[in-house]
């Protein structure tokens, strides 16, 4: 079995980058049972204030986790999430 990998296409998710607030969505975090996703401040971006984050992503962290089931994939109403092995 090959290694997990889980791409998101920020173009359509994070709103640092012009995609869906993923504030507002988050249906992959929900989704997701063995929790592999978190949602954090966008990486790399400068904030007014750092301690209230206006821009916001979902990260895949830990890969191990992921079952394969993609249901994330089919959670995602942009269409973000592509997962292979």
């Amino acid at each position: 079995m090959g290694k997990t990998k889980i791409r998101i296409n920020y173009s359509k998710c994070g709103n640092a980058t012009g995609g869906i607030d993923p504030r507002q969505c988050s249906r992959c975090l929900y989704i997701c049972e063995p929790a592999v996703f978190i949602r954090h401040p966008a990486l790399k971006v400068k904030e007014e204030n750092p301690y209230d984050p206006q821009y916001w992503q979902v990260t895949p962290v830990w890969l191990s986790l992921c079952t394969r089931c993609l249901k994330c994939v089919k959670a995602c109403p942009q269409n973000a999430i592509a997962i292979t092995w």
